[in-house]
């Protein structure tokens, strides 16, 4: 083990200290982090508006500020990216993270701010390796070099001062000097828009190189792999690697991959940790090699609320503190944060399986989604490609459901959907092209993962006789207006079902 590994495993465990502090005294901690925002806003227009400099209680604070979506805060979110200053937050904000939109709109736009950079995302950074060396003395990963695999989207202008770019874009391109020395590709490279030439050029740039570590979302890891294999003729990651020892994914459940990267890369020192990280902020980190849950982090400069997942559609329904959850109850993540986001619902589900600390698993999101790859497509996005589909090819759909075909071995991920037709398109290929290329317009992330069929190829469209919805409620038991035909879901169990009973 070299100097150099030693000396940052010193200086980067000096941090778990201050993870068993905020996980020994919680609420202590959150609170603090919300008198900062509070007094850190108070003169902004959004705290001027509601009134920071006179809340005193979190119960005010509640009173004074509805829970938001990105429809609520878009007209503040477009001043910002304009050059307005004091508008979510103090001072001005120069970056801004893409992710997929809602239904009025194709992209979002999410503010990162000076201190949401340090404080929360390159913090977190850090802390992966904090945790990651303390569960194995024996890493080594800083005599090598980290591989980020990122940045579906080329960072782009909004004026001379403001730029945008998906979140891993923003971050890259805001490196450390530290970071930036230990990691490849080049920047040219890593933020390059077009996916076909970039996954070719990176895997040309990084094969040659020490990786030890892997940092991106599983698709387009897989991809990438797929195309070192097809360079050095190899079919073991571990051979064009043999330093290779970790991989941090996150953005979508890894379970479905896991067995294809155990086959990809073969070795007994691999070891795999997934984070919680979104455009609004970095949430958790895996802090246990035998447990799939990962440890809320406390001190990163967001103050977290939650609503029970029974009570997200009731109207004025009420939030709480993080010392009110309850273990195994679904709740909707609700974040005021140093980026200037306020009670902002980020539209993820969560359940705690431990409150000494506080560990959570991801269970979902608070509407029906696809996002095996990235793509987070809502139903919203399928309902206006469906019906723009079946306009234009003088269709009528009566039912569907959708979900994904994961990565194989010899072939890349898909959406399957099941369609029963009150009245059937004439050409069903050019239904499905329709679909598709709504799907793309609609959407920016599930554009982005279809581009050359890259990471998605083709949907995959089955017609199914009339009534075969119908049926299949009535054999599960779910006849009546409270039982709905589930649109998308982001695992096979319902399609597989269909599927199932089709053949009976």
């Amino acid at each position: 083990m070299g100097l150099l590994n030693n000396v940052f495993k010193w200086l980067i465990l000096d941090r778990m200290g201050q993870i068993e502090a905020f996980n020994s005294s919680p609420q202590q901690i959150q609170s603090k982090i919300w008198d900062d925002l509070m007094v850190a806003s108070r003169n902004t227009e959004w705290g001027i508006l509601h009134g920071y400099s006179d809340i005193k209680s979190y119960k005010d604070y509640t009173k004074r500020v509805p829970v938001q979506d990105y429809n609520s805060i878009k007209p503040y979110i477009d001043r910002m990216m304009h050059g307005e200053e004091n508008i979510l937050w103090p001072g001005s904000v120069n970056w801004f993270a893409k992710s997929s939109g809602t239904t009025e709109d194709k992209s979002k736009f999410i503010p990162v701010t000076k201190e949401s950079l340090q404080d929360c995302h390159y913090k977190a950074g850090k802390d992966m390796y904090a945790i990651y060396y303390s569960l194995y003395p024996d890493a080594n990963l800083v005599d090598g070099k980290s591989m980020v695999l990122g940045g579906s989207h080329q960072v782009s202008k909004f004026n001379k001062d403001c730029f945008y770019g998906d979140l891993s874009a923003v971050l890259l391109q805001n490196l450390p000097i530290w970071a930036e020395a230990k990691r490849t590709p080049s920047l040219s490279i890593a933020l390059m828009d077009n996916w076909e030439k970039k996954i070719d050029e990176m895997a040309r740039a990084v094969m040659n190189e020490n990786v030890t570590n892997i940092l991106g979302v599983p698709t387009w890891t897989v991809v990438l792999i797929r195309r070192l294999f097809e360079l050095t003729g190899k079919d073991n990651l571990a051979d064009i690697w043999p330093d290779l020892q970790l991989y941090v994914h996150g953005g979508v459940s890894f379970k479905p991959y896991q067995p294809l990267f155990e086959k990809l890369i073969r070795s007994d020192k691999m070891r795999y940790m997934e984070t919680y990280n979104a455009s609004e902020g970095f949430f958790a980190i895996q802090d246990r090699a035998d447990q799939n849950d990962l440890l809320l982090m406390l001190d990163y400069g967001i103050f977290y609320e939650f609503i029970p997942a029974e009570d997200i559609n009731k109207e004025n329904a009420e939030a709480i503190r993080l010392e009110d959850v309850e273990v195994d109850k679904n709740y909707a993540l609700i974040i005021s944060t140093n980026s200037g986001l306020w009670r902002y619902m980020v539209g993820d589900t969560v359940k705690f399986t431990s409150i000494r600390p506080y560990r959570i698993l991801i269970t979902g999101r608070t509407r029906h989604f696809i996002n095996a790859f990235g793509e987070e497509v809502i139903v919203e996005n399928a309902e206006k490609a469906i019906s723009e589909a079946s306009t234009f090819t003088r269709c009528v759909v009566s039912d569907y459901t959708a979900a994904p075909i994961y990565f194989s071995d010899d072939g890349n991920g898909a959406h399957e959907w099941l369609i029963e037709f009150e009245t059937e398109p004439e050409n069903m290929d050019e239904f499905t092209k329709k679909l598709d290329s709504n799907l793309k317009e609609i959407n920016s992330d599930y554009e982005a993962k279809r581009h050359m069929d890259i990471a998605l190829r083709m949907p995959v469209v089955h017609k199914v006789d009339k009534g075969t919805f119908y049926k299949w409620m009535k054999s599960r038991g779910k006849l009546g207006g409270q039982h709905k035909v589930p649109r998308l879901s982001n695992d096979r169990k319902y399609v597989e079902d269909i599927l199932e009973f089709l053949k009976n």
